[in-house]
């Protein structure tokens, strides 16, 4: 199942009781973090406390996600073998760069799965896309994703991109939009959901209002936040329409019925339905709240 990722909420995995409001805070997805909102200090103990959670906390009908640390770090290994026994649903993967690290990440999550007896292909991924080096690599990325059936979405890390890229950041991010409509569009082509940037400053909801606005218009499928607050209207503005859930629900229902009779690729009011148009369908029913199992 492709799940609701409208409102992305990290917490920082340093601190349980954050871990505890943020299960409890109503957004689509939580992340705990590892990677940026922990400080290097307290990383070994973040894997600690994250496992807990995982393992004791109510995360009602949010997916339960983990940040871990990117490759170049030299911790993403240890992360994951600290964390995954506690059966996350999905992993983020921050510092994608090519083909090579979603390969080098499947294997790890094959590994894994195999040895705690889950399904393989089970824990979802995300790959954050925050370097210009990923942005000219975005097709191998996701060639490579799609090909695993593990890679669910592509998140934007505009903030460590404008390093990268030696830009400044504006209010109005325009610095961004060739980078931000780059990478919603890969995503849209090869089926993936797109998780626009942070709204970095929470108390300025105006701006939130304006970039889950524009997000939403661009095709992305969810907002990253990082306070409760920021969870209802980027909620609300990340809903998609009556009428792109019915188109949705007609899809998967003719897939559905393509799949009895033996069949594949069909054609739906005169478009091509294959899989990446039947994940493009999953998404907009997670988005909007309806659990439906991929055909």
């Amino acid at each position: 199942m492709m799940h609701s990722r409208k409102a992305f909420l990290y917490v920082p995995g340093s601190d349980l009781h954050k871990m505890e409001k943020a299960a409890a805070a109503g957004a689509d997805c939580v992340v705990l973090d590892l990677e940026d909102g922990v400080e290097e200090s307290s990383k070994d103990a973040a894997r600690v406390n994250i496992a807990q959670a995982l393992r004791t906390l109510d995360f009602g009908s949010a997916e339960r996600a983990v940040r871990v640390n990117g490759f170049p770090s030299a911790r993403c290994e240890a992360d994951l073998a600290a964390v995954l026994p506690a059966g996350p649903e999905a992993v983020v993967l921050p510092k994608v760069e090519s083909a090579a690290d979603i390969e080098r990440i499947h294997a790890l999550l094959l590994e894994a799965e195999r040895a705690s007896g889950q399904a393989e292909g089970s824990t979802a991924l995300l790959a954050i896309i925050e370097s210009a080096r990923a942005m000219v690599e975005l097709e191998a990325i996701c060639r490579a994703g799609v090909a695993h059936e593990r890679l669910q979405g592509l998140v934007f890390g505009a903030e460590d991109f404008t390093a990268d890229m030696g830009a400044t950041r504006t209010p109005e991010a325009l610095e961004l939009l060739y980078a931000r409509s780059r990478l919603v569009l890969y995503a849209n082509a090869f089926g993936l959901q797109a998780i626009d940037l942070v709204t970095v400053n929470f108390k300025e909801e105006a701006v939130l209002i304006r970039e889950a606005t524009q997000g939403a218009q661009m095709g992305y499928a969810g907002k990253q936040v990082i306070h409760p607050a920021q969870i209802a209207p980027v909620q609300a503005l990340f809903t998609p329409s009556e009428k792109e859930i019915g188109w949705a629900k007609r899809v998967l229902a003719e897939a559905a019925r393509q799949a009895a009779l033996g069949k594949g690729a069909f054609t739906l009011d005169g478009q091509m339905v294959d899989r990446p148009v039947l994940r493009r369908a999953e998404s907009l029913l997670a988005r909007g709240g309806t659990n439906e199992i991929r055909s």
